[in-house]
């Protein structure tokens, strides 16, 4: 059954774009006014980012608001309260795929649900779960960096290291934001080719058969 019993109706709110444009900046505004609002918020962020304190959501302009770190979309759903109003998620492509499910749950219970995460990796290929929860919430607001090279509007993130791991974590020391002008994605990895040297290797059966 959609909505709370007592008729309020769920949404769920995307705020998605590259590292260093806001996005947790308007994750903690939205969650203030809340609060002001005189909703029960509870906000959650993940355990494998260890870059802020251990209870909150910080900001890289340091805007900071309580929160609970926490390995899985299931250890949500297990903290949740139930008398929550708003629930919170920062940095939500670091969670598992159930994350989506949780999300489109609590808002048919009749919670707002306001999500920040990145929409792209350093590749600048879509980064899930992101943007199947686009696709689902009834707001979504594009957050813009500064290009860190000329200044443009930026929507990448530069990975300024040489690993290939898709999550790593880090800040200023390993990642600045891009314009898709300036950006950089690494070099697509040659793919195998499996077929040739069976190829090969049919053609030389053959050239002994015939001989």
């Amino acid at each position: 059954m959609r909505g709370a019993p007592d008729g309020r109706a769920g949404w769920i709110e995307v705020i998605a774009g590259s590292m260093f444009s806001g996005k947790s900046e308007e994750l903690i505004r939205r969650l203030r006014r809340a609060r002001i609002a005189k909703r029960r918020v509870q906000v959650f962020t993940p355990r494998v980012d260890r870059r802020t304190a251990e209870d909150e959501v910080v900001s890289h302009s340091a805007w900071r608001i309580p929160a609970e770190r926490v390995a899985s979309a299931r250890e949500i759903r297990e903290r949740l309260d139930p008398d929550t109003e708003v629930v919170g998620i920062d940095e939500v492509q670091f969670f598992d795929p159930e994350i989506v499910a949780l999300v489109q749950e609590l808002a048919d219970r009749g919670m707002r649900v306001v999500v920040a995460g990145l929409d792209q990796d350093y590749r600048g290929v879509p980064f899930e779960p992101v943007p199947q929860l686009m696709a689902l919430a009834e707001e979504v607001t594009k957050t813009l960096a500064v290009c860190a090279r000329c200044g443009a509007p930026a929507n990448r993130t530069q990975r300024l290291g040489g690993s290939e791991e898709r999550i790593l974590i880090g800040a200023e020391d390993l990642y600045e934001a891009r314009c898709r002008r300036c950006h950089e994605p690494p070099a697509p990895q040659p793919e195998l080719d499996l077929a040739a040297p069976r190829a090969r290797r049919t053609a030389g059966v053959r050239r002994g058969r015939s001989s």
